[in-house]
């Protein structure tokens, strides 16, 4: 069975919105997750290689993903917005996803800059099934804010993070209610640098548990 893969264009707040929508490889898709990137002042795209093993170990276990990059991105039309107006981007994309797999249950994951988008799009948003945030910047004490919902959530942390160190990341996880969980990569740095398959497999798992 071929898989979907489509090249598209959201109408964003700020403009046109850049942004690939693919069908797992090998099965109907049973979810669909939308990816937000890392920081667009420091190069994130939704073709970083983090967004990308997100996005294929996501499809492994059977969810259609939705990547797209924020306003003044590539494509994408508008400039950088401080996180605000990237969170309306998200909040765009996430409505066309849904508009397009109706009866499919929904989540979002993001990386660094993304994650903190999920987490604050995702705890206002009603029927989010799981939140996954990938290399949370816990070092940064305006990261704390975010995340405290009951909305399953799950992160994945390198050990070597330098946005994210442990003890950083166990203060700000020990303080977030339940249900939560926190996957730890022995990895080299916020990039998961020598271990990426073994990232891809931990997103892997999480998806295959829907």
């Amino acid at each position: 069975m071929p898989r979907r893969i489509e090249s598209l264009f959201i109408e964003g707040p700020a403009g046109k919105l850049e942004a690939l929508l693919e069908e797992p490889e090998d099965q109907e898709p049973r979810h669909a997750v939308l990816v937000c990137h890392p920081h667009p002042q420091f190069g994130g795209t939704m073709h970083n290689k983090v967004v990308y093993r997100i996005a294929r170990g996501l499809r492994r276990g059977g969810a259609v993903v939705l990547r797209f990059n924020y306003r003044g991105v590539n494509l994408s039309e508008g400039e950088y917005d401080n996180g605000i107006g990237e969170t309306e981007d998200a909040r765009a994309a996430l409505a066309i996803l849904r508009s397009r797999y109706p009866g499919l249950p929904f989540s979002l994951a993001g990386f660094s800059f993304g994650s903190r988008i999920i987490l604050k799009l995702g705890c206002e948003t009603t029927g989010v099934s799981r939140l996954i945030a990938v290399g949370f910047p816990a070092n940064w004490s305006e990261s704390h804010t975010l995340g405290q919902c009951p909305v399953p959530r799950v992160f994945i942390v390198s050990k070597n993070d330098q946005f994210c160190s442990v003890p950083a990341m166990e203060t700000y996880f020990s303080a977030l209610q339940e249900p939560k969980k926190l996957i730890w990569i022995e990895a080299q740095d916020h990039f998961f640098a020598g271990a990426l398959d073994q990232f891809e497999d931990a997103v892997y798992g999480v998806a295959a548990s829907w």
